[in-house]
Formats: structure tokens, C-alpha cells, sequence
């Protein structure tokens, strides 16, 4: 990462929302390197705690805190937001995601499709929670963590929720995709507005946690593991590589609102760089049905805060 040698962000406050393991871990701590004051949003804050302490071994002097963050409940999101006890922040990592495999489909606490909620509508409506911080810091930044599994996904408006034909490894897809939209609306409609604040969309590759180096003690991986993941690291790359697409995202201030960053090579792995989205994840037409569906479910507006929607 010879682009961030240097990069500092002393004094800068970023939030990570899954900051306590896979690439959200890692990318909360490669941002402490930089100097920045970074808050772990974990839902599970036994974990966000052995978080911290492999951050502060590998980080000397690492300025951290944490906050619980539920994502699947919308009702807690405005206290997590107070609990953050700051009245600017510079960046926001919308990396919190679940992934389920079982048949069953599963709801959140206000019923939603639990991937749908988790992965889309709670980072859409903690934007809308975190709104006056973020336009209170000059040049802040949303940083939208999608994913290559968008790539093949398409919505379908009908069924946002996956209520009429459910399969979990689409749904994961589509929720994805999804966040891609948002990304992408949100620069449009911030820029519409003249305001400050960039919305940038990411992607991580292909990151398996076989070729992703241990943080005891949150997490370990055996010389055997290691020697059996030599093979995908051809074509892949662990998730502390998946990371930097999203650091070079909050650092780099020549990457401007709207923009696409992955890895290089195939979009799999390698050091980041900007690509092209492909037209469906920038459709403007479906982001907007999607923003109108999003904001009538959670009841607020990233850029209008409340709503009158239940």
C-alpha cells in the first residue's frame, strides 16, 4: 500500500460499522495506523473488545473506541448514534453485513428479510442518523462496501424482501447490489445539493479468510490452513488485502464523490484501483424506486432525516 505511506488523519474520526472481524477488522485497523480516532460498530462487543486489543498490538498508540451497533434493529440505531458522544465525524465504513446459507428466511426486529435489513436498510438509515455529523466535518466521506456478488444480481422492485421466491445465496446478491445503489444515489442527490460530503463505492474482490493472516486473539489460522490456501492466492487474496480498496477510499483525497474502487487485477485481488461500474449498479431510475422503498421502511431519509412513512 505505497499510496498510504504517509497518510496521516490525526485528529479525523472515521466509524466502522463490523469492525470486529474480516475485512471490516481490518480495515479499522489499518485507519488507526493513519492516526485517526476509529470507533468499532459491532453488534457483539465481547468481540468488538478482542478487536481492540489485536489493533492496539499491531498499532502502536492507536486511538479506539467502540459502539454497539445492531443494524438488523432499526429502533437502536438512534442511541448507538447518540453513544458516539461527537459532534463531527470525517468518514463512515458501511461494511456490516450477514450472509446466510440456511433455507429458512429469516426477519430482523421490524420484519424485514435479515440480509436486506442488516446489509441495506440499516446502513441506510444510520446515514440518516449520522447526517448532522457528517455535514458538520468539511470534506467527510461515505464509504459503501458492496461486493463482486453484485455483479450478476439484478432487483427486483416487487419483491425487496424476498418474501415471494427466497434463496439466500441471491438475496445476499441482490442486498449487495442494493447498497451499490445507494452509494451511487447518494452522490447524485449530495451533489445535487452542492454538499460537502462524498459518497464513495467499494469492493473488496475475492477475500477468504484462509489466505488472511492471524489477529490472536480474535482470531487464528494454522501453518496447515496456510499452506492450503496457497493455490486461491493466484487468483484471490485474503480479507487484509480486501481491506484496502476501503482505506484508500477514507484516505485518499484525490478519489472523488461517486466513484468505483476494486482490486486490479480481475477484479479479484491486487492493490486498488478505479473501475467502472457496470450500468445496473448506477441504474438511476431503480436507485430511486429503491431510495422511495428504502426510506418507507426505515421511516427516515438520509438526506431529510424523519419521514412521515411507518
Amino acid at each position: 500500500m505505497s499510496w498510504q505511506s504517509g497518510r496521516r488523519a490525526d485528529g479525523k474520526t472515521f466509524l466502522v460499522t463490523g469492525a470486529n472481524a474480516g475485512i471490516g477488522y481490518f480495515a479499522a485497523e489499518q485507519l488507526a495506523a493513519s492516526g485517526a480516532t476509529v470507533v468499532l460498530g459491532c453488534r457483539d462487543t465481547v468481540k468488538g473488545d478482542l478487536a481492540m486489543q489485536a489493533i492496539r498490538t499491531r498499532v502502536e498508540g492507536a486511538r479506539l473506541r467502540q459502539v454497539r451497533l445492531d443494524l438488523a434493529d432499526l429502533s437502536s440505531l438512534p442511541a448507538t448514534v447518540d453513544a458516539l458522544g461527537i459532534d463531527s465525524l470525517d468518514a463512515v465504513v458501511l461494511n456490516a453485513g450477514v450472509m446466510l446459507s440456511g433455507p429458512e428466511r429469516r426477519v430482523s426486529a421490524q420484519g424485514h428479510e435479515l440480509m436486506f435489513a442488516t446489509n441495506h436498510l440499516g446502513h441506510f438509515a444510520l446515514i440518516a442518523h449520522l447526517a448532522p455529523m457528517l455535514t458538520a466535518a468539511p470534506g467527510s466521506r461515505v464509504i459503501t462496501v458492496g461486493s463482486f456478488a453484485a455483479r450478476s444480481e439484478r432487483l427486483d422492485l416487487a419483491d425487496l424482501q424476498s418474501e415471494h421466491d427466497y434463496r439466500p445465496k441471491r438475496s445476499y446478491g441482490r442486498s449487495k447490489l442494493a447498497q451499490m445503489l445507494f452509494g451511487f444515489e447518494l452522490d447524485r442527490r449530495l451533489r445535487a445539493r452542492g454538499a460537502d460530503t462524498a459518497s464513495i463505492v467499494v469492493h473488496p474482490g475475492g477475500a477468504l479468510d484462509i489466505l488472511t493472516p492471524p489477529r490472536p486473539p480474535l482470531f487464528s489460522r494454522t501453518t496447515a490452513q496456510h499452506l492450503r490456501g496457497l493455490p486461491a492466492n493466484m487468483v484471490l487474496h485474503g480479507k487484509h488485502a480486501g481491506a484496502h480498496p476501503i482505506v484508500r477510499a477514507v484516505l485518499d483525497t484525490e478519489i472523488t464523490s461517486g466513484q468505483l474502487w476494486g482490486p486490479r487485477v480481475f477484479g479479484l485481488r491486487g492493490q486498488p484501483h478505479q473501475v467502472t461500474p457496470h450500468p445496473h449498479m448506477t441504474d438511476p431510475d431503480t436507485a430511486a424506486q429503491l431510495w422511495a422503498a428504502s426510506s418507507s421502511r426505515t421511516g427516515v431519509d438520509p438526506l431529510d432525516r424523519a419521514t412521515n412513512a411507518q
